[in-house]
Order: C-alpha cells, then sequence, then structure tokens
C-alpha cells in the first residue's frame, strides 16, 4: 500500500516528482506524419501555433523497415502510415523553421532509429544547434517489434548491439537525449493484458539494461536515460493503478536487481498515448468520449507525456480539426478541471491501492516466470511471449462477440444510420515525388564518397567498435536510410520470424 508513501520518494508510486504537474505540466504531444516531409511539416507546424508542447513523428513503413521509398516492396506504402525519410535531405526538410534547439522531439523509430537519430543531430548541427542542447526520444525499442509489431529488419541479437551502441554514443554526444522508450503500448495493441502490458515491457527493459552493462557500460551512466511508453484503455481505475504499480516495480528492480544509486536511474520516466485499439468506424464522435477519459486516466496515473488520439483513426490519418480537437482534450483536463493541483489524487483509495499490488504482483510473477526460462531474447525466441499476448487478444475478441464485453456502437447501441465525418486524403502523387526527389540526390551527391562510407560502415559491423559514428558519416555523404540498412543486412542478416 502506498498511502504513506510520498510522491518524488523511492519506490514513486505516487509519483516521480514531488509536486508532479504542479510544478510543470506533462509534454503535451500530437503523433503525426505522412506523405512528404513538407506536408508534415506544415502539420508540425499547425500544431505548435494550436499550443502542442513536444513534436512526436510518425514515419511511414518502409523507413521504418530500412527501404528507400523506390524499393519495389515500398510500392503503395510511401508516406501512407508516417513521413517518408530516405537521406538527409528530406530530414532537413521536414524540420525547416523550426528550431531543433528549442523544441523537443520524439520519433517513433525502432530498427533503423540509430539512421534518424543521425539524420536528427545533422539537421540541428546545420542549424548551429549543438548536438548537447538537443531534447527528445528515439523509440529505439527493437524487442517489442518481434513481439507485437513486426518492423524489425535484424535478428535480435545484433539489433541489441545498435541498441546499446546508441546508448553509448549518446551519452557522450547527445546527453539530454532519451536513448530508447521501452514500450509497451504496441504490446497492448496487440491485444496483452494489462498485467502482461506491464510484465512484458519491464522484462524487455530489464534485457535492454542487460546488454547494457554486458558491453561495457555502468548503470547509473545510461539509466537516467531510458524512458518507457504505455497505452491507455478504457478500465479506468486499472490504468491508472497500472501506472503506479509500474513505477513502484521498476524502482524496485533498478535498486535490487541491478544496484542502480543514482536517483534518476530509479525513475520510471512515461510517455502514454489513448487507445488506438478501442476506437471505432461506428460512430466515430464516441470516440472522443473514449479518449477524454483515457487521457484522464494517464494524467491520474502521472504521465510526463502524453498523446491523444483523433477521432476519425479507425477510418483514416487524422483530419486537421480532429488532430486539433485531440489536443484541446488534453488542455481542458489540463486547465480546467483542477486534477493537476495534487499529485496522485486517487492515492489511498482502497480500490486503487488493491489495483496497484495486484498488478505489481502478477507482473512480477511474469518476469520471473521470463527468467526462468532464460531472459527475454530466449522467450521471444521460443515464441513464449508472443504467443501470450495472442491468447489474450483471441479471449478479448470471444468475449466481445459473445456480448459478455460492450463495445458501445458495435456490439450493442447500434446506430442506424452511420455518421459521415471529413476524411483525410493523402495525395496520390506522394510517391512519385518522393521517388522523384531521391533520385535527384543520388545524381547529385559524391557515390564515391558514399561507397566508401558504406564500405566502412560494413567493416566496422564485422568488428566490435561503436556504429554509430559509422553511421551519421554515412548519413552526412547523403547516403539513404535503405543503403546504410543493407550495409549492416549483409553482416547480420534479416531475421526470419519462426526459423
Amino acid at each position: 500500500m502506498s498511502t504513506h508513501e510520498i510522491p518524488g520518494e523511492f519506490p514513486y508510486t505516487r509519483g516521480i516528482y514531488r509536486d508532479m504537474y504542479r510544478s510543470r505540466l506533462w509534454s503535451m504531444r500530437q503523433y503525426a506524419g505522412f506523405g512528404t516531409a513538407e506536408e508534415s511539416n506544415q502539420r508540425y507546424r499547425y500544431l505548435l501555433s494550436q499550443g502542442i508542447t513536444g513534436l512526436s513523428v510518425a514515419f511511414d513503413l518502409p523507413t521504418q523497415m530500412g527501404m528507400d521509398s523506390d524499393h519495389p516492396l515500398a510500392a503503395g506504402e510511401v508516406g501512407r502510415v508516417g513521413v517518408a525519410i530516405c537521406t538527409l535531405a528530406d530530414m532537413e526538410r521536414l524540420f525547416d523553421g523550426i528550431d531543433l534547439g528549442k523544441v523537443s522531439t520524439s520519433m517513433t523509430i525502432n530498427s533503423t532509429a540509430a539512421i534518424l537519430l543521425a539524420l536528427y543531430v545533422l539537421v540541428a548541427r546545420r542549424q548551429g544547434v549543438e548536438a548537447r542542447r538537443l531534447n527528445g526520444t528515439i523509440q529505439n525499442d527493437i524487442l517489442k517489434e518481434y513481439v507485437a509489431r513486426g518492423t524489425y529488419i535484424y535478428p535480435p541479437r545484433p539489433a541489441m548491439r545498435l541498441i546499446t551502441d546508441i546508448f553509448a554514443w549518446a551519452g557522450e554526444t547527445v546527453p539530454e537525449w532519451n536513448t530508447i522508450s521501452i514500450s509497451g503500448y504496441h504490446i497492448r495493441e496487440a491485444g496483452s493484458t494489462c498485467v502482461q502490458e506491464v510484465a512484458f515491457t519491464l522484462a524487455n527493459a530489464i534485457a535492454y539494461v542487460e546488454a547494457a552493462l554486458g558491453a561495457g557500460l555502468r548503470v547509473d551512466d545510461f539509466a537516467p536515460r531510458l524512458s518507457f511508453f504505455f497505452n491507455v484503455h478504457n478500465d479506468f481505475f486499472e490504468e491508472v493503478a497500472k501506472f503506479r504499480a509500474a513505477r513502484r516495480l521498476w524502482a524496485k528492480i533498478m535498486h535490487d536487481r541491478f544496484g542502480a544509486r543514482n536517483p534518476k536511474s530509479l525513475l520510471l520516466r512515461f510517455h502514454a498515448q489513448t487507445a488506438g485499439s478501442t476506437l471505432t468506424a461506428q460512430q466515430p464522435d464516441v470516440n472522443l468520449v473514449r479518449v477524454s477519459l483515457q487521457a484522464m486516466a494517464a494524467v491520474l496515473g502521472g504521465a510526463q507525456s502524453l498523446h491523444t488520439n483523433s477521432r476519425d483513426e479507425a477510418l483514416s490519418l487524422p483530419a486537421e480539426e480532429s488532430a486539433r480537437l485531440a489536443l484541446r482534450t488534453q488542455q481542458v483536463i489540463a486547465y480546467e478541471t483542477g486534477v493537476t493541483r495534487t499529485a496522485d489524487p486517487l492515492g489511498g483509495s482502497e480500490y486503487v491501492e488493491s489495483l496497484t499490488d495486484r498488478i505489481e504482483k502478477e507482473a512480477r510473477e511474469y518476469i520471473e516466470r521470463i527468467d526462468a526460462m532464460g531472459g527475454t531474447l530466449r522467450v521471444i525466441e521460443s515464441g513464449y511471449m508472443q504467443g501470450e499476448v495472442q491468447n489474450a487478444a483471441y479471449e478479448a475478441q470471444r468475449k466481445m462477440e459473445r456480448g459478455e464485453s460492450v463495445v458501445a456502437g458495435v456490439n450493442r447501441f447500434q446506430a442506424e444510420r452511420e455518421q459521415a465525418i471529413p476524411m483525410f486524403r493523402l495525395s496520390p502523387e506522394v510517391e512519385q515525388q518522393q521517388v522523384a526527389r531521391l533520385r535527384e540526390v543520388r545524381a547529385a551527391r559524391n557515390a564515391r564518397l558514399v561507397g566508401d562510407r558504406l564500405k566502412a560502415l560494413g567493416e566496422a559491423a564485422r568488428g566490435t567498435e561503436n556504429l554509430m559514428p559509422h553511421i551519421v558519416h554515412c548519413c552526412e555523404a547523403y547516403a539513404t536510410v535503405g543503403e546504410i540498412s543493407d550495409a549492416l543486412r549483409a553482416v547480420f542478416g534479416e531475421y526470419q520470424e519462426g526459423r
């Protein structure tokens, strides 16, 4: 029970800061990115003008998978679920007119996180902003890709090397940057339970800490820059308790298991996003209610950063009006409800405290089971974690189909006539424009320099030196995301699930 615990003190059940939102509100981010860099830049500028306090970048699938926009497998996917980034030229256009020294940027990128971070640092350098001043986050969480999402490239072990290389390089070069956002969001979107979301996220985090220690890093040198990313579902009190339990469990893991002594190493700092999987194409305005309640649960649970989904996301990319309304939801909670006046407003509630204890206990039991099976990498390679999530998703779907769980507008309270709302439409010319620009860059760059730097990257990958300086050199010469990824594929190979 945490009724006698104090916010800002170990084990941080009631919040990682004593004053919480009384001294500083959470960062209000709106995840955005589509089409070309220019189109996404316009959306970022609009959102900044409407009051967001941090950027959050979505990349298209080819960029996430280490493919250039003219790759055969990229056809039909360029700019669809995020912005297409192939070279430094695209990244410069993406942040044109946005001072990277004054904005915090979160980038949802995993397999190619090292490349996108290198591009971001180079753009800042060209703006005259020192890398040491940069503030933001790369997701860089490859383990959950094998479990829940699938945008992996390399097998788990070389992929882990890239992550620890980023930890070491960023600690020296961009010390204020969050080098990983260990994500339960996608595990929950894939159908996990609340307890599984906490357990598997923290199990993945344990694996990252162990990998960094194995690479010779000291825990208190990198742990303060670890961050987390959680989902927020509809079970209001369970979600609030989930965040409290995760904070307490992580503080104990870092202190007892890894011997961390810097208080910042013990803090579970997290971004939250309302649950995309709960949004419905039927009666989309009802999604406003879902998102509002989920956002309130994230705030009462002590989030450091929050994205609120738009009402139309079950139908299309968010329209500008819908994105603005999603942001206004956060602003109403922050400025009109009064819930920011005290840390952990629900702390002491018998129900919330018992839920917190239960979630912590059951998540710890999962982690102990994973340890007994040989650790996170082993259970991912065996398919155990994936199977647990799939079974939970199947059971949830059966409950919905049997009417045991109610989804308003879907299995009860249907409307005779479905509501029509304006939807975002992506220009069909996006792919041709992006491919044409990519080819212009290839034609204008120093091809020999690019070849030499890609060769040096491949040679470094065969050895043990840190790969980040080589990736930066490649990006600086206008090597593409696909070319850099291919240089590493040639050494590391590609992961094939089930093989």
